[in-house]
């Protein structure tokens, strides 16, 4: 009898588009409360649960299988960003008691978008660098 090696080869499709999607999405319902056109954010958390968050973490573990380093980082950074400010809007809405909404300062809340602003410029940086017909 031969021992023979098999190999399995899991192929999954190329992430981005669903990544992309869930970027664009959230952030034109997000932008709605900015805007003005609505009140709350209260619908706004499943859309930044599902759309920012989960979908763009799928993009980035898939992104992560293909060896795309730069697409990992990108879409897993931005789902982490989703998933806090939807426990953001859950806290100053009072989800997780009275204690915890009244003693949130939002200049925290400035402080990470600072940190994603610096993240955003090299992120930035790094696509104009991958893609040289840029």
């Amino acid at each position: 009898m031969q021992n023979q090696t098999n190999h399995v080869k899991m192929v999954t499709c190329d992430p981005t588009a669903l990544g992309l999607f869930g970027l664009a999405m959230v952030t034109l319902v997000a932008s709605s409360q900015k805007l003005g056109f609505t009140e709350s954010t209260s619908l706004v958390i499943p859309w930044a649960l599902f759309l920012g968050a989960a979908a763009q973490l799928i993009a980035s573990i898939n992104d992560a299988k293909h060896n795309n380093i730069f697409g990992a980082t990108a879409f897993g950074g931005y789902a982490f960003f989703w998933f806090a400010m939807a426990m953001s809007w859950m806290i100053q809405q009072g989800v997780f008691g009275e204690a915890l909404m009244s003693s949130a300062d939002t200049k925290q809340l400035g402080v990470a978008f600072i940190g994603y602003l610096i993240f955003s410029i090299y992120m930035t940086i790094g696509a104009m660098e991958t893609n040289k017909v840029l």
